[in-house]
């Protein structure tokens, strides 16, 4: 009697490959999910810089001055561009709330769902519409909740350095 030779993959080889597989699934996920945070953070920092530089676009071309609010809490951080004085407009549970006359142009709010805070040493700046600058300097900083941070330095001509403390994210100067 003649006996066929088995074709298929037997129990102990699949075993075995999905065992490889789960070994190096189990050593990329800590190394992707820590690449999503630097990107969660990189990308509020671009967004954060564009709004920025916008409101000393606007601030020219509108002739008005324009105000950036930044505000921190419980409930997460934010800031709002807008046309009032200081303290004109806050960052509300679902948008921005404005005093008579001030008018929010734009406003960002980041949860407290622990991704990234948004940090600054100063309250507002003001854009200046006649000479593009900016008043009081500031550095705004953002935290991740794995360690990734990005400053965002704002010189008094309203231009913008990305810069990293340490220990130095790979691409940006050290602060």
């Amino acid at each position: 009697m003649k006996t066929q030779p088995q074709r298929g993959v037997s129990l102990i080889e699949s075993l075995i490959v999905m065992t490889i597989t789960a070994v190096i699934v189990g050593a990329t996920a800590p190394g992707l999910q820590d690449s999503r945070a630097r990107r969660h953070v990189e990308g509020a920092a671009a967004q954060l810089e564009t709004d920025l530089q916008f409101t000393r676009s606007l601030a020219v071309a509108r002739n008005h001055n324009l105000r950036v609010e930044f505000a921190s809490g419980a409930d997460g951080s934010c800031y709002v561009v807008h046309t009032g004085g200081p303290g004109a407009c806050t960052c509300g549970t679902t948008g921005p709330v404005c005093t008579e006359g001030a008018q929010a142009l734009r406003h960002v709010h980041y949860g407290s769902d622990g991704t990234f805070e948004l940090k600054a040493n100063v309250q507002s700046m003001v854009f200046d519409a006649e000479k593009g600058t900016v008043t009081p300097t500031a550095t705004l900083r953002l935290e991740g909740r794995r360690g990734h941070t990005l400053h965002q330095v704002v010189n008094i001509l309203g231009r913008v350095r990305t810069c990293t403390p340490t220990p130095a994210l790979a691409g940006y100067r050290a602060c």
